[in-house]
């Protein structure tokens, strides 16, 4: 079996639920604290061994590009300055994450169209998809967990968590059974179901494992759900032949493409950070007291 060294960023989405922050800044360059929430994704996969990461872009996103390029301008300045070691380091290993390339998707015609431009990238090879909206912030990298269970079952993976009734209308919703631990064997699927579709309310959260058979799949796949041509309907196919593992993965998802799930990342990544964490929890107690 080959083992998952590749993964694919799709992040050409405009960021609509979040404007007008986002009418000039690609959503993916929202900041949690002090990182880009795109950084937060890289460094996820990177920690699970991924070598070659592909992110899927468009028009006015070239910040991304910048982002994981190297800045000889400022690194110039920061190295004029001890103080600023270790911050020159930190910009630098910036650049160093993982092998990144960049295809655009010229029309935005839904996640399985973007993740199909992947498909000279990946090859013949299995490779984990990490959506350009869900920061997963835990000790164990979720697409690690993703991973694992590929090498261990040897079929697609996707990461999920139960979501409520009302939440599973803008999710999937799968047809589950227990396998072991938090793994379930996955036997059906449906893209943002109407009321009565559901098969349960657990729903892929961000996080896939695919084989490259799904690139024959998508071509395929006639557009589904808001008209656009859907991963999931393609991994349908999966889940109803060989089957697909549903990981209930650990760690905290972010889903950056909405306003509170922004302001959710930012505070609770800054109650943990380890240069302000102590001050900024403080700082919450005394506005809680006067609210």
């Amino acid at each position: 079996m080959k083992k998952v060294r590749k993964a694919v960023i799709p992040a050409a989405g405009l960021g609509t639920r979040v404007l007008p922050a986002t009418k000039a800044m690609p959503k993916e360059m929202l900041p949690i604290v002090d990182k880009p929430a795109i950084q937060y994704i890289v460094e996820e996969a990177a920690a699970s061994g991924i070598e070659d990461i592909l992110i899927i872009t468009n028009r006015g996103k070239g910040l991304l590009e910048d982002h994981f390029d190297r800045a000889p301008e400022l690194e110039a300045r920061l190295a004029q300055d001890p103080d600023k070691a270790g911050i020159l380091e930190e910009v630098v290993s910036i650049s160093r994450l993982a092998n990144i390339w960049y295809v655009r998707q010229k029309e935005t015609l839904g996640l399985g169209h973007a993740v199909n431009r992947a498909r000279n990238f990946i090859g013949n090879e299995p490779f984990a998809v990490l959506y350009g909206d869900d920061v997963i912030l835990g000790g164990d990298p979720a697409c690690g967990q993703l991973i694992r269970a590929y090498e261990k079952h040897g079929l697609g993976v996707v990461g999920v968590k139960e979501v409520s009734r009302a939440a599973i209308r803008k999710y999937s919703s799968l047809k589950v059974e227990p396998l072991e631990d938090n793994r379930f064997r996955c036997t059906d699927m449906i893209e943002k179901p109407q009321p009565g579709q559901e098969f349960s309310l657990y729903s892929i959260l961000g996080r896939c494992v695919l084989p490259p058979e799904i690139f024959d799949i998508l071509d395929r796949t006639p557009p589904g759900a808001n008209n656009e041509i859907q991963l999931t309907d393609a991994m349908k196919e999966l889940a109803r032949g060989p089957g697909i593992v549903a990981v209930d993965f650990t760690g905290t998802r972010y889903d950056m493409g909405s306003k509170l799930g922004v302001m959710q990342a930012g505070v609770e990544t800054a109650l943990r950070h380890p240069e302000i964490g102590e001050s900024f929890r403080a700082y919450l107690k005394e506005l809680a007291a006067t609210l």
